[in-house]
């Protein structure tokens, strides 16, 4: 039997009913993003592994890259974040820029994980950031761009929560627990793998690093204590500005969200599920120092990413994905006979002269096949041209919506099928 080449493991291939869904998360980030008054950019796929070796982790850079050696001996990795490119773009031309910059980009992306549900090796993400201010009030904007995509979506508070913590707070509550500022890197990691392993491994790994069994248990009374933002000024000061922008109700404290790269420096969050199993949909948070960490001026920094994989799941598993692929040509003209083939090519152009448009079938098969082929891509109508109607000038129009039926002239025919088209010519 002849074989069929497979695409490679952890890709996917988009069918044009995928290919829908990807345009609409497109469309939908676009929209959120600009309202917020975001510029939409992007960087490379390629880049030098030594860009993410120094502040994005060693489990990213030694377990998870795409790394290979170019013909001049560098090491190049496919892109796995981009938060590290934005930085470097920035230290380029930072005297050129006009700051505060609020830039967002959606592209492809590439780790070299498992594949499992909601997690493959080639992924498109969402990432926005804010450059230039340090204040609560920028990070809860961020979290409110956030808010205001999970809404959009279809999404409700009481399905998703944005889980906030401040890496400053618990850097304070290590500190006032003993434990020495070399050890507290290793504590975050601790941190964020709590929910990640089995409690007797957890407790291992934190005797690893060096924990005491008195710090331990302070820890889990840190991580288990809901009102300990109260104590930092800053982290007030976010949730006052969160109610400012209308999205307190999608936030609220939880001092187990650190997050795993290396280089945030304050606010960080995470929007889960708050049932099934509380999936994560997205995160980010405050990076002060990865401008200066790729030879910039120092400058501060806030933003999150949302890979569309996980959240595919998670909007199928909640009914809000959007419809499958319809085609996006409203207008099907048939071919009557042999004898009409180019006048349907020249009423079709004539449509689309006119900012409608129209897919003409391309072979004069029986009328039925071609009704069925409308009806199966979701054609709003249907044109029929035979000889009489070509004769007097008149052209059969098909709602196959309404399931109705009417003679128009080829005249009048564009303005009558923009009146069932709500956007109008160039639908």
């Amino acid at each position: 039997m002849k074989t069929t080449i497979q695409a490679l493991k952890g890709t996917r291939d988009f069918y044009p009913e995928d290919m829908a869904v990807r345009s609409w998360l497109y469309r939908t980030l676009a929209e959120v993003s600009e309202s917020f008054g975001y510029q939409e950019w992007d960087a490379p796929f390629l880049e030098k592994i030594d860009l993410y070796a120094a502040k994005s982790g060693e489990e990213l850079v030694k377990e998870q890259a795409f790394v290979f050696e170019d013909r001049g001996g560098d090491l190049i990795t496919l892109r796995p974040e981009l938060t590290p490119s934005l930085a470097r773009l920035v230290a380029a031309r930072q005297n050129e820029l006009a700051f505060p910059l609020r830039w967002w980009s959606f592209g492809p992306f590439w780790r070299y994980e498992r594949p499992q549900k909601g997690r493959t090796r080639e992924f498109f993400q969402w990432n926005i950031d804010m450059i230039g201010p340090n204040s609560p009030e920028a990070d809860a904007e961020l979290v409110a761009v956030a808010a205001a995509f999970l809404q959009r979506a279809g999404f409700h508070p009481d399905q998703v929560q944005i889980l906030a913590n401040n890496r400053r707070l618990m850097d304070t509550a290590l500190a006032e627990l003993g434990i020495p500022r070399e050890v507290r890197p290793g504590v975050f990691r601790l941190v964020d793998r709590r929910d990640k392993l089995a409690p007797i491994e957890w407790e291992a790994y934190a005797a690893e690093i060096g924990l005491s069994a008195e710090q331990l248990a302070g820890l889990k009374q840190t991580l288990d204590n809901p009102d300990l933002w109260q104590r930092s000024e800053e982290f007030t000061r976010f949730f006052t500005a969160l109610d400012a922008l209308g999205a307190r109700e999608w936030v609220r404290y939880d001092p187990r969200i650190i997050r795993g790269l290396d280089y945030y420096t304050g606010t960080v969050f995470e929007a889960k599920e708050v049932a099934r199993g509380g999936r994560s949909i997205l995160g980010g948070g405050r990076y002060d120092n990865l401008v200066q960490d790729v030879g910039g001026e120092p400058v501060s920094a806030v933003g999150f990413a949302m890979g569309d994989v996980m959240l595919g799941v998670v909007l199928r598993e909640y009914g809000l994905l959007p419809a499958g692929a319809a085609t996006p040509a409203p207008v099907l003209v048939t071919i009557f006979d042999d004898a009409g083939l180019l006048d349907s090519y020249r009423l079709a152009a004539g449509l689309r002269a006119a900012g409608v448009r129209a897919a003409v079938y391309p072979d004069a098969v029986r009328l039925p096949k071609q009704l069925k082929y409308a009806d199966r891509l979701g054609f709003r109508f249907v044109l029929i041209c035979g000889p009489d109607e070509r004769a007097n000038g008149l052209v059969q129009v098909k709602d196959l919506a309404n399931r109705t039926q009417a003679a128009i002239s080829r005249e009048q025919l564009p303005a009558y099928l923009r009146q069932f088209l709500a956007s109008g010519p160039g639908v």
